[in-house]
């Protein structure tokens, strides 16, 4: 008696299915709600730090740091959860002769629409809220899309990652649980904004937040930029008196009625200057390039993980 030969789709057919799967599941599963998230975080971002982005040092490393907080945020729930969530259906689906390769696909290309708008709703926040946006181009001739392609790359790194998270967990109650640690590990690892010890330094290459912080103080020309807080710090002790006399309050005086506040600021810019946050189209790259590569590293790493899947018995 001949065998039955069963003949499956290829692997490009099944991204297609899958792919409009996705989308049905956007629609009437309520997968939608991640946009409105990131406008309301955006917002709120905006609201919090949005006021001296891109004008002085502190207020670029600050609001620099919030936007990539903002793309780590995005895509960390746009798929912490869709793989866990449908983990039986997976296995059995695997063993009717899924290609993992092709699901992690229509994976990759669903997920990379949903960043692409996420990004695009991050952007009209911002403009809508008036906070600057840098004014210069370095990799393309418009400046905006120099900053969306910086914020598309760490939104979909994140969202890789996550992805990663989901095909190693079994459940959602596991995923949701592992990804409040990885949020502080991208946080506290950013390699700008926090005083980290020397020894730990190379662990910040492991985040996506230290290449977007770098790439987006880059792109708004950090260095170009006037420090403030020093400044302010002196205002605060002009009433000190020292022997009937307030010699801070006559040096800001002094300062101030010569018109040298800002030509001060300016002074103290220079003297904190970061090569890491130079002007530079090279700086920028390598940004990309990292953040690309572990991007390809964490697709790679699910998919290894998934095609075991059967064996699989916790």
């Amino acid at each position: 008696m001949d065998m039955l030969k069963i003949k499956h789709r290829g692997r490009v057919a099944q991204t297609r299915i899958y792919l409009g799967k996705f989308f049905r599941m956007f629609i009437f599963q309520n997968d939608w709600k991640v946009l409105p998230m990131s406008a309301v975080i955006a917002g709120l971002v905006s609201f919090a730090v949005g006021a001296n982005l891109y004008k002085t040092m502190e207020g670029t490393l600050m609001g620099s740091f919030a936007l990539a907080c903002i793309c780590i945020w995005n895509g960390f729930f746009n798929s912490i959860q869709v793989i866990c969530r449908e983990r039986a259906i997976l296995k059995r689906e695997h063993r009717s002769g899924l290609h993992i390769s092709s699901y992690i696909a229509a994976h990759m290309i669903y997920q990379a629409i949903l960043c692409v708008l996420q990004v695009f709703i991050t952007i009209q926040v911002l403009n809508f809220m008036n906070v600057v946006l840098p004014s210069k181009p370095l990799i393309t001739a418009i400046p905006v899309l120099d900053f969306g392609i910086t914020l598309f790359l760490v939104t979909y790194c994140a969202d890789m990652l996550a992805l990663l998270i989901s095909a190693f967990s079994r459940t959602t109650t596991a995923a949701m649980t592992i990804m409040p640690f990885m949020l502080i590990v991208q946080l506290l690892f950013s390699g700008g904004f926090f005083s980290l010890p020397q020894e730990a330094m190379p662990l910040t290459n492991l985040t996506a937040t230290k290449w977007g912080l770098t790439a987006l103080c880059a792109q708004g020309d950090y260095n170009s930029l006037p420090m403030v807080s020093i400044w302010n710090s002196v205002v605060k002790m002009k009433n000190i008196e020292y022997e009937g006399q307030r010699p801070v309050y006559e040096m800001l005086k002094y300062i101030e009625e010569n018109d040298m506040r800002d030509e001060i600021l300016m002074e103290t810019g220079k003297q904190n200057q970061n090569p890491d946050y130079a002007f530079d189209r090279d700086i920028v790259i390598r940004c990309w390039k990292w953040l690309i590569m572990w991007t390809v590293v964490y697709v790679a790493l699910a998919i290894f993980l998934l095609e075991f899947i059967d064996k699989d018995k916790r």
